[in-house]
């Protein structure tokens, strides 16, 4: 018998910014990191011959849990990747909801005829995984290995393996973060063990527990996914400045300080310099918060700056915001920038409380227009030592 470790990737991006990432090569989170570390110490006594990844950061990273302390080579297979969503790659949820809300449907109900434009049908991706996995289980008989590889690729590997049927498929649970299947191959077919097992992780370590969606969805609630749009200041300049405003006194008071106008010019500054300056974050057709961004400022620095991020009253402490830091993720990464930064005053608590938990980290101050502010940055590179130094450092 070869015995097979089939562990999905510690959290990433998507899971929490609520982005469509299959093929899409997205990092680990801080929190992720932490899974990682745990999920070290549940294998090391358990024997391991040989350690394969997809060829995606996010599998890779999480391999290093293994193929390191054991000595081992990493294997890279591609065939391990995730569903592949063709066109929806980093999309929002909330934006694929918007183009086609019939093909989301059929998504999330894990039907056989869905498939993303230019992507995969998940038929496609059990046979792909299934082919990887014999592949590599008739090269280590008798042996014990680890494949790191993606949830739902995880999920319909064993749909696959075991013959499940179509009309079947909705009943097959999501594995967490670095959750664990194990299988075994006697030479003709596979057996399932155990699947998507995450007793190394605490509750509060657990991506799921940690995440509205799946709350919700326990409790039968609906799901809140943004999608964004550009702003235009000279149409909704009033739109901006109002919420420019409540931010303002929310945090520093009401006073002559608030210089409107100065905002405004900053607003049409920003959106002139890319399609993406100014946005709104939509939850459907309502605003939810807007998003100000600038490639200049810090572009020596190699980062994207953040000027504005702001969630509506009615929309705060429902942990959307941080699916605005995935949209300037989503924009300034593709630019070359490996750091995003923003300034945030230090007696915003609720506000410094939140950058913190998702990634940033003073590095400095500046005097601000108005009043002195710090400097926050977070590093959205591929550099595993800058990434790992972020993780350990939470």
């Amino acid at each position: 018998m070869t015995t097979i470790y089939l562990i999905r990737h510690a959290e990433a991006e998507g899971n929490i910014y609520r982005r469509i990432h299959g093929w899409y090569d997205s990092v680990i989170t801080d929190n992720g990191y932490l899974q990682i570390k745990e999920l070290e110490k549940r294998f090391s006594d358990i024997p391991i011959d040989a350690v394969y990844s997809s060829d995606l950061f996010r599998t890779k990273t999480t391999a290093r849990a293994l193929y390191l302390p054991k000595g081992l080579e990493l294997q890279v297979d591609p065939g391990l990747r995730e569903f592949n969503f063709g066109l929806w790659e980093d999309l929002s949820w909330g934006e694929a909801r918007r183009r086609d809300e019939a093909g989301l449907a059929l998504f999330n109900a894990s039907s056989p005829l869905f498939q993303a434009p230019g992507g995969e049908r998940f038929a496609d991706l059990g046979a792909r995984m299934e082919r990887t996995l014999q592949t590599i289980v008739k090269r280590h008989p008798g042996e014990a290995v680890a494949v790191f590889s993606h949830g739902t690729a995880i999920r319909q590997m064993v749909i696959s393996a075991l013959g499940i049927r179509p009309e079947d498929w909705h009943t097959r649970s999501h594995s967490d973060n670095t959750g664990v299947t194990e299988l075994q191959w006697d030479g003709t077919r596979f057996y399932l063990l155990q699947e998507g097992d995450c007793s190394h992780l605490s509750p509060e370590l657990s991506t799921l527990n940690r995440q509205a969606w799946w709350r919700k969805k326990a409790s039968g609630t609906g799901d809140i996914n943004l999608w964004y749009r550009p702003v235009n200041p000279e149409e909704e300049g009033e739109t901006y400045l109002a919420a420019r405003r409540e931010a303002w006194t929310t945090v520093h008071g009401h006073g002559p300080l608030f210089d409107g106008e100065g905002f405004l010019r900053d607003a049409h500054t920003h959106a002139g310099r890319m399609e993406w300056g100014l946005t709104a974050a939509m939850a459907g057709e309502r605003l939810a918060g807007v998003l100000q961004l600038d490639p200049q400022r810090y572009e020596e620095n190699n980062a994207g700056y953040i000027a504005f991020c702001y969630m509506t009253p009615e929309t705060r402490a429902k942990a959307l915001g941080v699916q605005l830091i995935g949209q300037a993720v989503s924009v300034f990464r593709p630019m070359g920038r490996e750091y995003l930064r923003l300034r945030c005053a230090s007696y915003n608590e609720p506000a410094q409380r939140f950058y913190q938990r998702y990634g940033f980290y003073k590095i400095g101050v500046e005097q601000g227009n108005r009043v002195p502010l710090d400097i926050l940055e977070k590093y959205i590179g591929y550099d595993y030592d800058k990434a790992q130094w972020r993780g350990n450092a939470t």
